[in-house]
């Protein structure tokens, strides 16, 4: 029998920990393959904090390093400028890389640091308890929100390749989702470029992916998606923020 496919070598046989029908488990995996098909499985390295990505170690088949809450582009920075022949990515959550660790991912992004970022915005702190993240949408309740974000009180929620791509420095920034199999494509394509220009020198790239969470939401993977898809896209616009390489500025 052909097979068509197969677990990519860059992925450890470590079955996914993932809740049931969260997102992470694809944005993993998307990562995974297309470190595969650029050929960098011995050229790679990555780094992951605390939150649902503490665990990366266990799936990804490469050197990972672990970092405190929301200092993994502090530490890929350090990695990278200490072995420049190395390509570096960091893999953050929401509560993660817009909250404790705004001032790491903003002066990396201006600095031009030669990393990947792949961000994982699920408009929530996932494993610690569904707390409200930087990217909670206004009037959506958390357990620390439970009336629902209040803007005046609270502040409105952050768009951080809105906020990235007002810096001159960086490279590559892109939102995409990951709520269908026609999104899933799509951000195959956008975390396939984020490695090549990874591979290629070119500079900081970052990929936010649109996630669910349907542990803390509170609905079934189905509906998590449908939620997402009526309530997070409309505010978290999917399109190329910033591509120098195709002239996008």
């Amino acid at each position: 029998m052909q097979v068509i496919a197969k677990r990519p070598e860059t992925l450890t046989a470590e079955p996914f920990t993932y809740c049931p029908g969260c997102t992470h488990g694809i944005a993993t995996r998307l990562i995974a393959e297309a470190i595969e098909e650029q050929g960098l499985i011995n050229l790679m390295a990555g780094v992951a904090p605390v939150g649902c990505a503490v665990f990366a170690y266990k799936f990804f088949n490469f050197d990972m390093a672990e970092a405190a809450h929301g200092r993994a582009p502090a530490v890929a920075t350090g990695m990278k400028r200490g072995r420049p022949n190395m390509h570096i990515f960091t893999y953050q959550g929401d509560g993660d890389l817009a909250a404790i660790g705004t001032a790491e991912i903003v002066h990396a992004a201006n600095r031009g640091e030669h990393i990947s970022v792949f961000f994982i915005n699920n408009a929530i702190y996932g494993m610690t308890g569904g707390q409200m993240a930087p990217t909670t949408l206004a009037g959506m309740k958390t357990t620390t929100s439970p009336y629902g974000r209040n803007p005046e009180d609270i502040g409105y929620p952050i768009r951080m390749c809105e906020l990235l791509s007002s810096l001159v420095a960086p490279y590559y920034i892109e939102r995409v989702s990951l709520l269908s199999p026609g999104d899933i494509l799509r951000a195959k394509k956008a975390v396939n470029k984020a490695i090549q220009y990874n591979k290629e020198e070119r500079g900081f790239t970052f990929v936010e992916l649109i996630s669910t969470c349907p542990t803390n939401w509170g609905f079934d993977p189905d509906k998590a998606r449908e939620w997402a898809k009526e309530n997070m896209l409309p505010y978290y616009k999917l399109g190329v923020y910033r591509d120098k390489g195709a002239g996008v500025e």
